[in-house]
């Protein structure tokens, strides 16, 4: 199905809706906007709080450190960001489209008394408003699958690290148990935006989550990306059957 597209315009996806490519920020934007101030019980519910798990295997391979200038990309409201400041990295900016989960963000920071260690950056990840190789790290959890073009991420995450830095990406995948694909598959399509009807009042945001996971490139893909992109030792490692990936590449 194609919304509102013009004859020869270019298009992307929006969940399973094929939308005009320059709607689909908007569209997202939309749906988190909606969503913000719920999103982290959400996270709880929707994954029975296995994203906790998936989030402290992130950061134990990011293994920050005190020299460690990490841009946490799609860094929502700041899990990724918080986790790695608590466990030494030391700075973070915390950059993120939307302003309404970057407000929620910032009430956590203030509340953790990390406002000193941490900038809040609303920027678009294909377009980053920071200089060539000023970071020893880029992290984004959660986040690739919505943006609009995927390349154009991965070219701004390599420009911005510095040589010897590294890219990190937690980011739902193609499940690998067989097993439990049927049984992931009626998860997601039928409990997911019930919980999101119940509790976020948005059944339509948590039905587009659930798509927008399935339209995402599965490992080998990403990998394939990520290398034309000029990451070097790109590698993954998959979380709960495939369920959730860890993709890594460094800038040499």
């Amino acid at each position: 199905m194609t919304d509102n597209a013009a004859p020869g315009e270019e298009t992307t996806h929006f969940g399973f809706r094929t939308v005009p490519r320059e709607a689909k920020k908007a569209l997202v934007r939309g749906v988190f906007d909606g969503v913000a101030r719920r999103y982290d019980l959400m996270n709880d519910l929707m994954s029975l709080g296995v994203h906790r798990l998936w989030k402290r295997a992130f950061l134990a391979q990011l293994a920050p450190r005190p020299s460690m200038r990490l841009l946490d990309l799609a860094g929502g409201t700041g899990d990724i960001a918080f986790g790695a400041l608590e466990r030494g990295a030391g700075f973070v900016v915390l950059s993120d489209i939307n302003a309404a989960m970057l407000a929620v963000a910032q009430d956590r920071a203030m509340e953790r008394g990390l406002a000193g260690r941490i900038a809040l950056l609303c920027a678009d990840a294909e377009q980053l408003p920071i200089p060539d190789r000023a970071v020893t790290a880029v992290t984004i959890a959660f986040g690739l699958r919505n943006c609009t073009d995927i390349a154009a991420v991965l070219a701004e995450a390599r420009r911005v690290l510095e040589p010897g830095g590294r890219f990190l990406c937690l980011e739902f995948s193609r499940v690998t148990v067989a097993p439990l694909a049927p049984l992931y598959d009626a998860y997601s399509f039928r409990v997911l935006p019930a919980l999101g009807r119940l509790v976020a009042r948005d059944e339509e945001a948590y039905r587009y989550l659930a798509e927008s996971i399935r339209r995402f490139p599965p490992q080998e893909e990403l990998a394939a990306l990520m290398r034309r992109a000029g990451f070097a030792r790109v590698a993954w490692r998959d979380l709960s059957g495939g369920i959730a990936a860890i993709h890594s590449g460094w800038r040499l």
